[in-house]
């Protein structure tokens, strides 16, 4: 017969009454500490130098780190294959030597660029406009006028393409091809806005279109001058610029005054929809 156990004995292991309790050991406290549970308010918040220095950033976009990773990738590509581009053009074999050149296997470049030379061509303008704003970063535009800010930008980024001039001479004949139709004015639309969000311009209403319109045919033309310039440090293609962000400015009054009469700015659709006809395609 099982002895019945007296309900009066201590049980095992608990601590005899009137003991002095052990101290925790730190270890334990730690590993019975909850992994996550419901904040506890208090009356005062953490300042930024009471932070924990390796909290995670809840604020990080996940799909960051691997957009930063192709873009580098292409970047790397694209810089490889830009001596080859002036002598053999955009093509397939040119993306895989520059590939090569930045110690990249075959299948990574055309994992970087599936659409093949289209869109190289279409990363080359988009790598030219990330590096004129990260440019014009470094300058104070809020202490110049307007007008200087995209005379600056125009400027600089044709500096940055000047080692690689034959190579934007390239683009413009392979922009011209079937297979890039509708790619040149996208392209272009992408640089003009990116210069006019630069120099700080919120417009929304008809200044939108004039001020990107205009500055489309100043970018354009001077491009085509500075392709051919061979003037000391551009010095021709910088005074050409200058006559036409003047002109510009002319053209601009006389369409503030046409503004004033009335009618014209009812007739113009939302900027916002009129913007995603010229969003350039995956690159």
């Amino acid at each position: 017969m099982a002895a019945i156990p007296d309900p009066n004995a201590p049980t095992p292991g608990a601590p005899t009454p009137g003991a002095p309790v052990p101290a925790a050991d730190p270890d334990e406290t730690a590993v019975l500490q909850p992994v996550s549970g419901p904040a506890v308010e208090t009356d005062t918040m953490p300042s930024d130098s009471e932070a924990p220095t390796g909290a995670p950033d809840l604020q990080a976009d996940p799909q960051a780190a691997p957009e930063d990773e192709l873009t580098a990738r292409r970047d790397a590509i694209l810089l490889g294959m830009l001596p080859d581009v002036a002598f053999d053009g955009w093509t397939r074999a040119a993306m895989l030597r520059g590939a090569q050149m930045a110690g990249y296997a075959r299948e990574e470049a055309l994992a970087a660029f599936p659409d093949g030379p289209v869109q190289v061509v279409a990363h080359f303008s988009g790598w030219a406009d990330r590096t004129m704003l990260a440019q014009l970063a470094g300058h104070d535009l809020a202490a110049l006028r307007v007008q200087d800010r995209i005379t600056l930008a125009v400027r600089t980024r044709l500096e940055i393409l000047t080692p690689y001039r034959e190579a934007v001479r390239r683009s413009v004949s392979f922009l011209t091809l079937p297979q890039a139709a509708g790619l040149a004015p996208r392209l272009l639309y992408r640089t003009v806005d990116a210069m006019w969000v630069a120099a700080g311009d919120t417009s929304t209403d008809y200044n939108f279109y004039t001020k990107r319109l205009l500055l489309s045919g100043v970018l354009t033309s001077t491009t085509l001058v500075w392709l051919d310039d061979r003037s000391e440090d551009n010095g021709d293609s910088w005074a050409f610029l200058d006559r036409r962000i003047r002109d510009v400015l002319r053209v601009g009054k006389g369409i503030g005054r046409m503004k004033e009469m009335g009618g014209l700015a009812g007739l113009l659709p939302s900027p916002a929809r009129f913007m995603r006809h010229f969003r350039p395609g995956r690159e």
